[in-house]
């Protein structure tokens, strides 16, 4: 039986143009890019934690590509604009990522404030790192665990946010550093998930202290530009205390600006807005002697030479000092890299999110271990501790918790 010398050739033809396909197949694979996604609001009232968030993430992702990458491939920062953080904006942002196949890892500084993303990411089985808003993590996450095995929190359960505020400016008291004759507190909030769970949490823990509520005054969230009528309130009555948890470091700028045009004998806390290198730029020596708080914030401190060393990573590459966010985004990355090299395949994702669970790793923040009934990151001075900070001369310093403290509270310039 003969074989047709066409029908010949053409199987010869067909074997090269398989083997040539095959090789650029090959080819492709090992050029293919591991794809990160970021969540961030790069406009909108935000935009300034949106571009820390940008600027933390793709310095991790230089680093990485400048080494090499994984196996040859390079990773690739892409990032979804949650812009206002409605829920419709946040929905599309997360849609887009996880729609695209070479997407395998996922992380923000905050998205939604109330994390409802979750849901989506366990649905999607997409590794998902956050960095705030903990409590609400918290509450998705703790009734069953291990149907979230995708999600992990940078930042540890925020009940320290609630509680130890009270104790700290107690012990200042009691150190002769400030003066508490009323114990009386004007306490005031922005309508969002943030500033609403720690200011009720405060509330509650200065009420348990015997502490008198003078105001309590909560504002729309969003851009706010006049505070002078809630401060009137305030000076009707002069707190020994002056708090407000609104995290937009534009709006809390305005806020001290205007306590400033007639101040009461007030301690002033803020809560985390002084930790924006914007809330400083805006406020300059305004600024001098504001207080406030983090979990999860850089700890620079002689114990601890990796936020140093990571800050100074930072401040090189922008010209400018990392808030909060910045260099945490830097460490989530390498959070996800730990875990890629672990298991070795950025397309099996519940390998990845295991190995990102079982993380135990010292970072800018102290130690960093999952605590698997919350997913949080573990809070206290032996894994990451709340720290206060305060602001002197456009630069911030450690002052509590004594184990890691580089200098002490001054008070501030208004206070007689």
């Amino acid at each position: 039986m003969s074989i047709d010398i066409s029908t010949r050739w053409k199987t010869i033809l067909l074997g090269t143009a398989l083997a040539a396909a095959l090789a650029s197949t090959s080819s492709i694979a090992h050029a293919a890019t591991i794809k990160i996604g970021l969540l961030a609001p790069l406009t909108g009232p935000a935009s300034a934690d949106g571009q820390e968030f940008q600027r933390g993430a793709q310095l991790a992702v230089d680093e990485l590509n400048a080494a090499g990458g994984f196996k040859g491939e390079k990773f690739e920062l892409v990032v979804g604009d949650v812009k206002d953080q409605s829920a419709g904006n946040v929905t599309s942002a997360v849609e887009r990522l996880i729609g695209d196949p070479d997407v395998h890892f996922m992380l923000t500084g905050y998205a939604s404030l109330t994390n409802f993303e979750i849901d989506t990411m366990a649905e999607a089985d997409m590794p998902y790192v956050i960095a705030a808003t903990s409590q609400q993590t918290r509450d998705i996450i703790a009734p069953d665990p291990g149907k979230y095995n995708c999600c992990w929190s940078w930042t540890p359960s925020f009940d320290a946010y609630n509680t130890d505020v009270t104790t700290y400016i107690e012990k200042l008291a009691a150190d002769g550093k400030i003066k508490l004759p009323n114990k009386t507190v004007a306490m005031v909030s922005s309508d969002n998930a943030y500033s609403k769970t720690i200011s009720e949490g405060m509330k509650k823990t200065f009420a348990e202290k015997g502490w008198k509520l003078t105001v309590d005054e909560m504002v729309p969230f969003g851009e706010v530009t006049d505070w002078r009528s809630i401060l009137a309130k305030v000076r009707q009555a002069p707190p020994d205390v002056v708090i407000n948890t609104d995290y937009l470091s534009g709006n809390s700028a305005a806020f001290l600006t205007q306590f400033l045009e007639q101040p009461t004998n007030s301690l002033v806390f803020l809560q985390y807005a002084p930790s924006v290198p914007e809330f400083v730029e805006l406020t300059k020596e305004k600024s001098n002697g504001v207080i406030y708080n983090l979990l999860g914030g850089s700890l620079v401190s002689p114990k601890n030479p990796r936020a140093e060393e990571v800050g100074k990573k930072f401040k090189d590459k922008y010209g400018v000092e990392s808030g909060t966010y910045g260099v945490a985004l830097y460490e989530i990355v390498n959070v996800y890299y730990d875990a890629l090299k672990k298991v070795g395949d950025p397309t099996d994702h519940a390998a990845i999110e295991k190995a990102i669970g079982e993380t135990d790793k010292q970072t800018v923040a102290g130690r960093l271990k999952f605590d698997p009934a919350t997913h949080l990151a573990m809070q206290g001075d032996d894994y990451i501790p709340l720290t206060f900070f305060q602001i002197w001369d456009g630069k911030r310093t450690l002052i509590a918790p004594n184990a890691y403290a580089v200098g002490e509270f001054k008070p501030q310039p208004w206070m007689k």
